[in-house]
C-alpha cells in the first residue's frame, strides 16, 4: 500500500514547484552555498517532491545496467558469495526479531497491571483517588488562581446538574469512531453493541511457540449475544522464505482466525433479511421470497477469510486480508497502547499528519465529480455514504 501511496502522491503539483522558485528568488542576497542548501531543505520537505525522487530512484533500481552481465565468470562467482552471505544476514534478521517478540510479550506483562487499571476506571470497577485525577492542561498555565476557583465551581455545578454517569461511558466506541480506519468499518446497528465493550487486550504467544498475537475484545452482558470476550489470533513468520530470501523485511502477519458469535435470536447485524418478488415464466404469478444475506458490520472482523493451504487466495480476499492484517496490527501497536488519547484526539492529529497528502488527493476526486456532474447529463453522482458519524468528541 506504500507504494501506491507513494505512486499517486508522486505527480507534483506546479504550484509546487512555483513556491520553491519562489523561495529561490527571495534569497538572491545571500552567499551561492547557503542559499543552494537552504533550497535543498524546503525541497526536501515537501512530500511530493520526496515522492517523486523516490518513484526515481525505485525506477532506477528496477532497470538494471547490463553492468552485471557484461562481467567476467570469475566476478560472477564471487557475487554469489556475496549473495549466500547475504541469505545469511536475512537468517539473523529474523534471529533479531524473534528475540524483539520476546521483549515484546516481556514489557506486555508489566504494561498490563497498568491496562487493568485503565479498565477498571472505564467500566466504574475503580474510583480514582484525588491525586491519581490531577492533570495540568496547557490551558491551565496562565490562570490566576481566582480565574481556576471559578472554573471549579462551575464544572461542580454543572455536574451536580447531571446525573452521576459511571466510569467513563462508551469509552472504546469513541475510541473506534475517532480513528477513521475503524470507524469506517462501523455501521449505525454497530454502536448500540459497541457500547458494551468494555476492553481491548493483546496477548502474545507462549515462549517456545509459534509467533502470534491475540485481540480480545471483553463485553459486559449485553442482549445482543452471550460472549463474554470475542478473540482474533494473527499467526506470523519470521523467516526468510527460501524461494524469496532477499525479500525478508521483518515479521509479516500469514494468516488470522476469528471466533463463533453466540448471537441472540434475532440480533445477529452480520445478517439481514430481504424480500424478493419472482415471477412464474409460464403462469405469470408473482410470490414473495424471504432470503438472509450478508449485512456490512464492524463485526464481520470476527470471520476473516480462510487461507487455504496452498496460500492462493482470490483477488477480494486477498484484499479482505490485507486491510485485515493492517486493522489487527494498528489496534495492537497503537490503540490499546494509547486508547486514552485516542478518546481525547489527541493522538488522531499525529496520525492526521500522515494522511493529509490523501486528503488532498480526495478532495481533488470530488472537484472531479462535480465537474462530471455539470458536464455530462447523464452523470449518476456516487452512493458513498458514511456508515457512522465519526470524529465525535
Amino acid at each position: 500500500m506504500a507504494d501506491m501511496d507513494n505512486k499517486e502522491q508522486a505527480e507534483m503539483d506546479p504550484a509546487d514547484m512555483e513556491d520553491v522558485e519562489e523561495v529561490e528568488e527571495e534569497e538572491t542576497g545571500e552567499d551561492v552555498n547557503s542559499k543552494a542548501r537552504q533550497l535543498t531543505v524546503q525541497m526536501m520537505q515537501n512530500p511530493q517532491i520526496l515522492a517523486a525522487l523516490q518513484e526515481r530512484l525505485d525506477g532506477l533500481n528496477g532497470s538494471p545496467s547490463g553492468y552485471i552481465e557484461s562481467l567476467p565468470k570469475v566476478v560472477k562467482r564471487r557475487i554469489n558469495a556475496l549473495k549466500n552471505l547475504q541469505v545469511k544476514c536475512a537468517h539473523i534478521e529474523a534471529k533479531f526479531y524473534e528475540e524483539v517478540h520476546e521483549l515484546e510479550r516481556k514489557y506486555a506483562a508489566l504494561y498490563q497491571p497498568l491496562f487493568d487499571k485503565r479498565s477498571e476506571i472505564v467500566k466504574a470497577a475503580y474510583e480514582p483517588t484525588d491525586e491519581e485525577c490531577e492533570w495540568k492542561a496547557d490551558d491551565e498555565e496562565e490562570l490566576t488562581e481566582e480565574m481556576k476557583e471559578k472554573a471549579k465551581l462551575e464544572e461542580e455545578k454543572k455536574d451536580e446538574e447531571k446525573e452521576d454517569p459511571k466510569g467513563i461511558p462508551e469509552f472504546w466506541l469513541t475510541v473506534f469512531k475517532n480513528v477513521d480506519l475503524l470507524c469506517d468499518m462501523l455501521q449505525e446497528h454497530d454502536e448500540p453493541i459497541l457500547k458494551h465493550l468494555q476492553d481491548i487486550k493483546v496477548k502474545f504467544s507462549d515462549p517456545g511457540q509459534p509467533m502470534s498475537f491475540t485481540l480480545e475484545f471483553h463485553f459486559e452482558p449485553n442482549d445482543f449475544f452471550s460472549n463474554t470476550v470475542l478473540n482474533k489470533t494473527y499467526k506470523m513468520r519470521s523467516e526468510p522464505d527460501e524461494s524469496d530470501p532477499f525479500s525478508f523485511d521483518g515479521p509479516e502477519i500469514m494468516s488470522c482466525t476469528g471466533c463463533t458469535i453466540e448471537w441472540t435470536k434475532g440480533k445477529n447485524v452480520t445478517l439481514k433479511t430481504i424480500k424478493k418478488k419472482q415471477k412464474h415464466k409460464g403462469r405469470g404469478t408473482v410470490r414473495t421470497v424471504t432470503k438472509t444475506v450478508p449485512n456490512d458490520s464492524f463485526f464481520n472482523f470476527f470471520t476473516p477469510p480462510e487461507v487455504p493451504e496452498s496460500g492462493e487466495l482470490d483477488e477480494d480476499s486477498e484484499a479482505i486480508l490485507a486491510a485485515d492484517f493492517e486493522i489487527g496490527h494498528f489496534i495492537r501497536e497503537r490503540i490499546v497502547p494509547r486508547a486514552v488519547l485516542y478518546f481525547t484526539g489527541e493522538a488522531i492529529e499525529d496520525d492526521d499528519d500522515d494522511y493529509d497528502e490523501e486528503g488532498e488527493e480526495a478532495d481533488d476526486e470530488e472537484g472531479e465529480e462535480e465537474a462530471d456532474e455539470e458536464n455530462d447529463p447523464d452523470y449518476v453522482p456516487k452512493k458513498d455514504a458514511p456508515p457512522a458519524e465519526c470524529k465525535q468528541q
